[in-house]
């Protein structure tokens, strides 16, 4: 397993790259087809790989992405290495890791496949929201028995994900009136103040105990600082935990107006995964996970996280179970590492899960 993950962490892959992207999807796929799987590219660049999938047959779906959030470079300030029970480097642990464990289960089959095939899709793009491989995962999904993610476990608690909130992005652009300061003030309308008025105000649409965040992360505006400020803008991000909270804050969001009725506001963005919530069926997925941790000898519990995957997109077509990948802790961060000492046993019940559900 450690080879075959130095081998993807060693091909930096940015989002941004996508022909970098290319050739990580290049050595997941020669990986597929040494156990006789068929595979394809499909449109934006997500790699299906099919395992005994039989037409008009329900199979088991798995969803993987070879993207990180590191950009090339990173390595030579982050290289790998072990460190005792753990393994540092960009990308490891969110989620090459995860890849590498789907393989290895994979390869306990010895190419017999269970009733109806296992179906893995690869996609570029998971880090920055899915544009192009959301379709066809949503396609996948809706032909999928259940569907298994082999993002990360939750860190620390090394538990599964049996829900996640729903992730908006908004950006609001305020157009004022500009002039001098201190000459004619009262004929500029000022699109920072505007802006900061929306700041508190959409903030407010918050409901930390339904689940609901709500955080501007950036703002930029103004040309000088003795003339009122005709342009202004700012993103923000917001986490739900039910649609009907999305709803709201979107409605709050689009219908907010400035004190200032001179300052023009122009809203883009929304909703872009939806709620996680938790079914029944994901949650039995998850029963069957633990029994399988048990029989293994350790105990694994399951939360609702605040991130996103693209189990956000299949939750609501099939019964989902995510967080099947390598534990470990540093997402996104300089000390994203796996924990060895626990990463053999997370592929092991991965195995089961394939096996038996």
């Amino acid at each position: 397993m450690l080879q075959d993950l130095k081998t993807l962490v060693d091909i930096e892959s940015p989002s941004t790259d996508l022909a970098a992207i290319s050739r990580v999807m290049n050595v997941v796929e020669g990986w597929a087809r040494d156990l006789g799987a068929e595979t394809r590219a499909l449109p934006g660049g997500t790699r299906e790989m099919n395992f005994g999938v039989q037409d008009g047959q329900k199979y088991l779906l798995v969803l993987a992405h070879v993207d990180t959030v590191w950009p090339h470079g990173t390595l030579k300030h982050m290289p790998w290495r072990e460190d005792a029970e753990r393994l540092y480097g960009p990308g490891t642990y969110d989620m090459k890791a995860g890849i590498v464990g789907v393989f290895h289960a994979l390869r306990s089959f010895g190419k017999v496949w269970p009733a109806g095939g296992i179906k893995l899709l690869v996609s570029p793009d998971e880090e920055i929201g899915s544009p192009t491989s959301r379709g066809h995962i949503e396609q996948a999904a809706r032909q999928a028995r259940v569907v298994l993610v082999v993002e990360p476990p939750v860190a620390d608690s090394h538990n599964l994900k049996t829900g996640r909130k729903g992730t908006g992005q908004y950006t609001l652009t305020f157009t004022g009136i500009a002039s001098h300061a201190g000459n004619k003030p009262a004929e500029g309308a000022s699109a920072i103040t505007a802006a900061a008025e929306a700041v508190l105000a959409l903030q407010a649409l918050a409901r930390p105990e339904a689940g609901t965040t709500i955080s501007v992360g950036k703002i930029a505006g103004g040309t000088a600082t003795n003339v009122v400020p005709a342009e202004c803008f700012f993103d923000m991000d917001v986490r739900v935990s039910t649609l009907s909270e999305a709803e709201r804050v979107d409605k709050g969001v689009h219908g907010w107006k400035p004190g200032d009725s001179r300052v023009k506001v122009k809203v883009q963005g929304g909703l872009n995964r939806p709620p996680f919530e938790q079914t029944p069926g994901t949650l039995a997925l998850y029963e069957k996970a633990r029994a399988i941790a048990a029989d293994l000898g350790f105990e694994l519990g399951h939360e609702v996280v605040g991130g996103g995957s693209d189990g956000n997109f299949t939750a609501p077509l099939a019964p989902t179970l995510d967080g099947l990948g390598s534990p470990g802790d540093g997402a996104h961060a300089s000390h994203e590492h796996v924990r060895l000492d626990r990463w053999p046993a997370h592929v092991q019940l991965l195995t089961r899960l394939l096996q038996e559900v």
